[in-house]
């Protein structure tokens, strides 16, 4: 056992024998037996984490005294199950050790805005609305539209996208900055590449508790809905517009037939945007403290690069370039999602895990 994890089970038994002493004060008894339950959950899983290892050391052992080849096949396989297993609760390990953010569970509000490059900009906002509805509906989540403004080619200057479902803002909050495409545009007679970009920015769904608004520092305009949607859409002011007034935060949101709903949902995009600024303030208050940029989630740093006629996508947050931009537009996002969670964890277990 390394020195970090003897210093555990250290910590761990001296807590144990000071709860089961019974001389404990009772406001401290919570915390005391709060941080033992993480403690001995960690050393379980570290142990099981050496299981999983060892038996990967003795299957690689016998793997190498054996020449038949029939087992030589099965110990392959089952070396291929144990990396699996390994991986797994190595990753459970570290999220108990260097915990994700809390919000990676919830559900997000995801906004896509057109860039430099005019209508171009536009027509490639709406392949990115396309890119993550089908990705959405793979997953097995329920993406609606809560707000968009077309422009007259058919392409989008903003959409923001309500996505319900389990781990979508730790699945999808990496996309947040600015998106670039290199193209040949639709109305470009010289067949000329062009560069574009549209910016998206994910914002997890809060609760009331996460965030606190004062209804009077509100301002809430109702307004009859534009675009698709049907006559009663088009003829009711169902639409709802909710400003900040401290921030200047504004939202809108169209898409429900009732004035009630579309202000519940307006209310809860709000929450999310103002809880967004502040975490960005502090990124940047922080930033400018260690005197470096924090790139992650600020939404001016560009993030990917889609080349239409290399077929070729690149996420410079983990320098991973793949020759499949066609799949990854049709919604196979995964290969890019999983490469960006593992850098993340990687990142942070660089932090100390701290022992009291």
């Amino acid at each position: 056992m390394s020195a970090q994890w003897e210093k555990i089970q250290d910590r761990a038994d001296k807590l144990s024998a000071l709860l089961s002493g019974g001389a404990v004060d009772p406001k401290e008894r919570h915390v005391f037996q709060k941080e033992l339950s993480l403690l001995t959950t960690l050393l379980e899983k570290h142990r099981l984490v050496d299981r999983v290892q060892k038996k990967m050391d003795e299957v690689t052992r016998q793997c190498a005294d054996n020449t038949d080849p029939d087992m030589v096949e099965l110990y392959d396989q089952e070396m291929q199950e144990l990396q699996e297993e390994l991986k797994l609760v190595t990753t459970e390990l570290d999220d108990i050790m260097y915990p994700p953010n809390p919000y990676d569970k919830k559900s997000i509000f995801l906004e896509i805005r057109s860039g430099t490059g005019g209508q171009e900009a536009a027509l490639f906002a709406g392949d990115l609305l396309t890119l993550y509805s089908n990705y959405a509906l793979s997953k097995g989540w329920k993406a609606t539209v809560v707000s968009f403004s077309e422009t007259d080619l058919g392409g989008i200057r903003d959409v923001v996208l309500h996505i319900e479902g389990k781990d979508v803002y730790g699945t999808l909050k990496f996309e947040s900055g600015v998106h670039r495409v290199q193209r040949v545009p639709k109305t470009e007679t010289a067949g000329r590449i062009h560069t574009s970009t549209a910016t998206v920015a994910v914002l997890p769904e809060v609760d009331e508790i996460d965030v606190n608004i004062n209804p009077a520092d509100l301002r809430i305009d109702v307004y009859r809905a534009g675009g698709a949607g049907g006559q009663h859409v088009n003829t009711t002011d169902s639409a709802v517009r909710i400003t900040h007034i401290p921030t200047g935060v504004v939202v809108t949101c169209q898409d429900e037939r009732s004035q009630h709903k579309n202000k519940t949902k307006a209310l809860k995009m709000l929450q999310s945007r103002i809880l967004s600024a502040h975490e960005e303030k502090q990124q940047a208050q922080m930033s400018e403290a260690r005197k470096e940029l924090i790139g992650r989630g600020m939404r001016a740093e560009k993030v990917r690069t889609y080349n239409y006629p290399q077929n070729r996508i690149t996420d410079h947050q983990v320098d991973l370039t793949l020759k499949k931009l066609d799949v990854i537009m049709a919604g196979e996002l995964d290969e890019i999602v999983d490469a960006l969670r593992e850098h993340d964890r990687l990142e942070r277990r660089k932090k100390p895990f701290i022992i009291a």
